[in-house]
Order: structure tokens, then sequence, then C-alpha cells
């Protein structure tokens, strides 16, 4: 057990941007809401998931939508009461904890401030290890858990509560209000017992995005080392492709960001060229038209000095970048996950290869 002060945001917002793949909303906003809820209620309790009473009940709480939308949009602070009480209703029991519902920028800080303004612990785990664009695609479907009762409130005072036959017509509905909402909600859902969101998590996620946020903030200062190399070492990080942004198509429809960015390279990667999809988040990388990654891995855009991710809303012209690899966590990788969350979820007609092996078959061509 440990408490996320004012000292610890930063990092924890940092790194699960990287996490976040692009996607998981930008973290400026959540950012600031998360300092103002711990200055004015105090730091926020983390659990480490084995100090959780297995007969507590715990939830995720999240933003949803386009993460385009959200950064204009913000929420107005009647959300986060409002979506809890609701929930405390629907189960006739109090809520015991929050979890974070995936490891974007934007969505690791919702449950810092809820958690602050609430007065409730915050369990460090969630249930992607990266962030998805689906509502059902998290770990607790992998692993069983309804997300009955969702909960959905906008900054209009809106709430809707959703009993739905499975996730998948959660994410259907769901979507449906969240675009009738203006494109951005507050969501509460999934609830499970402490025991079953022990073997339902990817744990440790917010230690693990501060860490990641350390070795960003602290790559431009590495002694006798270049920062890059720093950066790729420290944090595991795969590099593919270093390049400046020379388009950028996207689209905002049903409740998604769509869209491609091309790259041309720069450096040792002058005259080649870049392409990287996203839906919210980036889902497949190529470089000269070869596959270098694709989902449920995470592939992630940085600024080429400070290493700072840039998310999918805020990629412009003329922003010079690495293109990076982070492996998923391994529950993507079994049948289940790739069907709830590989390529071919995302209408790629093509199939899974770990981004460890394409980045050998690289190596050796």
């Amino acid at each position: 057990m440990r408490t996320i002060g004012l000292e610890d945001i930063d990092d924890i917002a940092l790194g699960s941007s990287l996490l976040g793949s692009g996607g998981g909303g930008d973290p400026y906003m959540g950012r600031l809401e998360a300092i103002a809820a711990v200055k004015e209620h105090g730091p926020v309790t983390l659990l480490d998931v084995d100090e959780v009473p297995d007969d507590w009940t715990v939830a995720p709480i999240c933003g949803v939508g386009a993460p385009s939308v959200s950064l204009e949009k913000g929420t107005n602070g009647i959300e986060y009461p409002k979506v809890r009480a609701m929930m405390e209703r629907m189960l006739d029991t109090k809520l015991d904890a929050f979890l974070l519902s995936e490891a974007g920028g934007m969505n690791s800080m919702v449950p810092i401030s809820a958690a602050a303004r609430a007065g409730l612990p915050l369990v460090n785990a969630d249930g992607m290890g990266r962030a998805f664009p689906g509502i059902q695609q998290d770990t607790f479907t992998l692993n069983g858990v309804s997300t009955n009762p969702f909960v959905i409130a906008d900054e209009k005072g809106n709430c809707t509560v959703l009993y739905t036959i499975d996730n998948d017509w959660t994410e259907r509905i769901g979507r449906e209000i969240t675009t009738a909402s203006g494109g951005q909600v507050t969501t509460l859902a999934s609830p499970m017992t402490g025991a079953k969101m022990k073997t339902s998590v990817v744990k440790g996620t917010v230690d693990y995005a501060q860490k990641l946020g350390r070795i960003i903030r602290t790559a431009s200062d590495a002694q006798g080392e270049e920062p890059e190399a720093f950066f790729l070492r420290e944090s595991g990080a795969m590099r593919f492709f270093k390049g400046k942004i020379c388009d950028v198509l996207r689209e905002t429809r049903d409740g998604f960001n769509f869209g491609k960015v091309t790259l041309e390279g720069i450096g040792e990667d002058k005259g080649r060229e870049a392409v990287v999809e996203f839906q919210n988040e980036n889902i497949y990388a190529e470089v000269d038209g070869e596959i270098v990654a694709t989902v449920p891995d995470l592939i992630c855009l940085v600024d080429s000095e400070t290493f700072v991710p840039v998310t999918t809303e805020n990629l412009k012209y003329g922003k010079r970048v690495l293109v990076v690899g982070l492996p998923c966590d391994p529950a993507w990788r079994t049948e289940g996950g790739l069907e709830l969350a590989g390529p071919r979820w995302f209408g790629l007609d093509v199939d899974y290869v770990p981004i460890e092996e394409l980045a050998a078959r690289r190596t050796d061509a």
C-alpha cells in the first residue's frame, strides 16, 4: 500500500500516455483535474491487488468516447458522484474501491480524481494493460465479468443505466448513448468482488506507468548515453522508424476517432516511409510496405527528442517522432484475446504476429 500524491501524478500521466498506444485520451485535462482533486481532498490510497479483501466490491471508472472530443468537452465534476451513487443504488451495496479501466493517458487520471473526491482507495491494476477503443475489450470480459450495470453520466446531468445481454451489446448501445451525449461521457461498470478482480486484471498498472513516466522525464538528462538509447533500453520499447509527419487523415464517427498518419523518414531512415493507422488507438504500422506491428501489441508515436507520447488527436504535420512498440499483456495473445482485440476485430486482413517475432524478422533480413 502507498499513496498517490501531487508529486506522482505527472509521471503516472506521462507513462500511461505511452501505454495508451496513442489513445486513452490526452492526459493534459485529466492531469489538471487529478491535481485539483488531490490538492482539495488529499492523497489517494493505492492498494496492490493482493491487499484488496475478497468480499469488497470494486469497479473501473473511466471516460468513454472520441479522444479529440474529450480534450475540448471535458467534465464538470458532477459525473463521478452521479455514476457512483447510481451504481450503489443498483447493487444495493457500497463501492469499496475504484479500478482503472485501461492504461490510457486521460483514463489513468479519471480514477485518481474520482478516488480522491470519493475518499476511496484505488487498486493498482487495470483491465487492458494498454488502451483499446471498445468498451468490451478488456480482461474483465475475457474472464467472464459482465458490464452490468453499466452506468453512464454526461456533464449535463443525464445518467443512464444499461443492463444488456452481453458485453458486445453494451458496446453497441453504450456507444450510441455516448454519441447522443456529445461524443464523451463518464462510465462506471463491471462491478466485481475483490476475489474475482484478482483473477481478471492486469496487475501493477499504476506502478508501471509511473516507472515509464520517470524514464521519459529523465531521458534527456541521461549521463554518458544518448537519450534515445536510454529511453529504448530502460522502457524496453522497440524502435521501428524515425520520421516527420507528412500527412494526417482523420475523422470522428460512431464515437471513435479513425485515421491514418504517413511519415517520411529522417536521419538513418531518410528515403523511407511509414504508415500508422488508428481507431482511437494505433492499430497497425508498416515501414516501406512491411508490417512492423499490429494490435494487440502497443504501437506508440513519441516526440523524437523528448520521447513524450503523441496521442492520435495531437498528430500534426511536421511533427518529428519515433515509431516504437511494446509487447501487449499475455492475455491478449490467447485465442480469446485475439478474437476480442486482434487485427481482424479491427477489420485488418492480417494475422497477428507478436511484435518480437516481427522485429527479429527485420533484423535477420
